[in-house]
């Protein structure tokens, strides 16, 4: 990735009235980067994605797409493919004739990828749009927002309705879009999708950006989770104070540890229990996304 940033944003805010939206977001998406978005419904995911867009205006602060202000028109939203959360399309129009309106606005030649998306996706392009799935309906959405090969890709909750082999489908073409030098920006409250795809990843709570890092520096930093089943149960503090370690639940005789850097600690204490079961997964985004948003306060 080189270059200036193709998403910029600085002190980024939006209210509504008494409200809160998004508070003072500071954040870059750099070229060919897939950049993920997570939070939970209400997080400020979207209305973020519509003030980079210019679909709404900032309260303060500023955003910039390839260093002009998202104002600017056509020309530029030309360069955008977008996919919105709440998709809308024109039921009485069939797919293909959606498809070829967005091709005139975009200044295309025919339909662009579309034929081809449309094949991958096994989407009908000749029925009405009111009869077709909520699924089949999303296909169309994403074949419309990759049909122009734009340089920037803004793609809010893109899997919602989507089984899991169109969802390997939707992710081969992510790869695609790495390979030829696209940048995308994800939202998703979906952790395994965004963990899988993602470069870099931004954490909204209730509107603030609470974390922004690489996925692999936040599988260093995520606890990974130790499942052990002992023979009888251990006393509640027979695990307490052990360095890096920290108890997460427990039900009967099964404990569940949040481990953070070398097991040795861990092993030693369970080795003073017959232990019966012992299970190890991997940290991932889930856990850090767990404990930011289970913590009090805000974290970063």
């Amino acid at each position: 990735m080189a270059g200036d940033p193709v998403i910029q944003a600085r002190s980024l805010s939006k209210s509504y009235g008494s409200q809160r939206g998004i508070e003072r977001l500071d954040f870059t998406v750099e070229p060919g980067e897939i950049f993920g978005l997570l939070g939970p419904n209400g997080a400020g995911k979207t209305t973020t994605i519509r003030l980079l867009l210019d679909l709404i205006r900032p309260s303060s602060g500023s955003v910039e797409l390839f260093g002009v202000d998202p104002r600017s028109g056509p020309a530029l939203r030309r360069r955008i493919g977008y996919l919105p959360g709440d998709l809308r399309l024109y039921e009485r129009l069939s797919g293909r004739e959606q498809l070829s309106y967005f091709a005139g606005l975009r200044g295309l030649k025919g339909l662009g990828r579309a034929e081809e998306l449309a094949a991958r996706f096994d989407v009908e392009l000749d029925r009405p749009l009111k009869t077709l799935s909520r699924g089949n309906r999303q296909k169309v959405g994403i074949v419309q927002a990759f049909m122009h090969d734009p340089e920037l890709l803004v793609l809010d909750e893109p899997t919602s309705g989507l089984d899991p082999l169109v969802q390997q489908t939707f992710h081969a073409l992510l790869d695609e879009a790495r390979t030829a030098g696209q940048t995308v920006l994800i939202s998703s409250h979906v952790l395994p999708e965004v963990q899988r795809v993602a470069d870099r990843v931004a954490l909204l709570r209730e509107g603030r950006l609470v974390l922004l890092d690489t996925v692999e520096a936040l599988r260093v930093r995520a606890f990974a989770r130790v499942e052990a089943t002992l023979a009888a149960p251990a006393d509640p503090d027979a695990f307490a104070g052990l360095p890096g370690v920290r108890e997460l639940s427990r039900h009967g005789q099964t404990i569940v540890f949040g481990l953070q850097g070398e097991p040795d600690g861990l092993l030693k204490a369970l080795a003073t229990h017959h232990v019966v079961a012992l299970e190890s997964h991997e940290a991932d985004l889930e856990d850090v996304f767990l404990a930011l948003y289970t913590e009090p306060g805000d974290a970063a």
